[in-house]
């Protein structure tokens, strides 16, 4: 059992650093000059079904305070915009500029690019128990390490 939560750990922390690394590598050579954490706030920001301040950094996992720092710089870069809700002045909304969509639009395709590679080579659209295994894993992480004095909802 030892060897097999070993074996886990090693496969885990390899995945996610190789994908880190490739996928930084990937931007880098697209002429982008993002860190990566930024690159996925712009992607949060993106996808949120409530662009509000709050509602993105839950959705990012991160503290409010963190995501303003963030946010801040992003727009410095030209990369989003904040602004005042039109009802509710108290909330700020946040938003992807033009110059966010060419960064996503590199983004999007080495994931779409990562998975076919996956799906093709290795003929995983047919391994059912391997999807299985991974929704199970990240059902897993949501669920031990949802972190309640900053998500009050699932982020996705």
């Amino acid at each position: 059992m030892e060897r097999t939560k070993h074996t886990l750990n090693e496969l885990l922390v390899g995945l996610f650093n190789y994908i880190l690394y490739i996928e930084e590598k990937n931007l880098k050579e697209s002429g982008v000059n993002l860190t990566m954490n930024e690159v996925h706030t712009l992607e949060s920001i993106q996808k949120a079904r409530d662009n509000s301040m709050t509602y993105v950094a839950r959705r990012c996992m991160v503290a409010q305070s963190t995501l303003t720092s963030n946010v801040a710089k992003l727009e410095r870069k030209g990369y989003v915009q904040r602004y005042k809700d039109e009802v509710d002045k108290r909330i700020t909304r946040v938003s992807v500029t033009g110059k966010a969509d060419e960064v996503l639009k590199i983004h999007e395709e080495f994931h779409t690019q990562m998975i076919d590679k996956i799906v093709g080579d290795l003929g995983l659209d047919e391994n059912q128990l391997l999807m299985e295994s991974l929704e199970n894993v990240l059902g897993y992480f949501r669920e031990e390490y949802y972190d309640k004095t900053i998500l009050v909802e699932d982020p996705q």
